[in-house]
């Protein structure tokens, strides 16, 4: 499986989503009362903070409170369930991020279908991973790091958050390499994500601007699902 460089150190995609087939992009008036943003990692976590970011951008823009809710628990299912389970009515949105993907394949029973269940919005932004060596080892450089794991099968450990979670998968990644709505939505988090202020707030997470058309990002979702099903696979990962 061939993969560029560039494609693997942006593996953490944030973006908004909502449960499918949702209508309220026909009511013009839309948002008319408070928007509920769930997320399902913690207060901190790249996702609650990303929430957080665009909810102000949003409740300012569009008169209404965008209220971020701290739903963790199951790599994000909960919280996907949440929204999975609320009316199809733009007013209770997700952030999900490359975990949902995984979890597609990572639990085998899950109460929706990713893919099926939520329908995109738009894209927040793209956090980098990159690889970190002791260092007192040899190799410094990527090639050299390849090169080293290679000559020293079973003495290579990575350190990770959790099994099954974004970093882990995209290390088994590394090893396996050797239109709804919320229009008026998209639009507006697309301009927030062109804002100097916020942008520069984003930069300041470490992380790029991923403004992407509903279309872009459901193919984004898909090609995500599929690639991390793969890799779950491929090294029999279990929750």
């Amino acid at each position: 499986m061939k993969l560029s460089r560039r494609r693997f150190l942006h593996l953490v995609a944030t973006a908004a989503a909502l449960p499918a087939f949702s209508r309220c992009a026909r009511a013009q008036a839309y948002p008319a009362r408070p928007v509920r943003v769930l997320e399902g990692f913690g207060s901190g976590s790249s996702a609650d903070l990303a929430a957080r970011l665009i909810g102000h951008w949003l409740s300012e823009r569009l008169g209404q409170h965008f209220v971020i809710e701290n739903r963790p628990g199951a790599g994000s299912n909960v919280a996907t369930e949440a929204v999975v389970r609320a009316a199809p009515d733009g007013y209770t949105l997700l952030t999900c991020v490359t975990a949902n993907a995984i979890n597609a394949t990572l639990y085998e029973k899950l109460n929706f279908n990713f893919i099926r269940d939520i329908a995109p919005v738009a894209g927040l932004l793209r956090m980098s991973l990159v690889v970190l060596v002791n260092p007192s080892l040899a190799a410094k450089t990527l090639p050299e790091f390849i090169a080293y794991a290679k000559a020293n099968p079973g003495k290579v450990n990575i350190a990770v958050p959790g099994n099954g979670s974004g970093p882990h998968v995209a290390g088994e990644l590394f090893k396996m390499m050797a239109e709804i709505n919320i229009d008026k939505l998209n639009s507006n988090i697309t301009a927030g994500l062109a804002d100097p202020q916020l942008k520069a707030r984003i930069k300041g997470l470490g992380a790029d601007p991923m403004p992407m058309t509903p279309t872009q990002f459901g193919a984004l979702m898909a090609d995500e699902t599929e690639k991390w099903a793969k890799v779950v696979k491929f090294a029999g990962i279990k929750p």
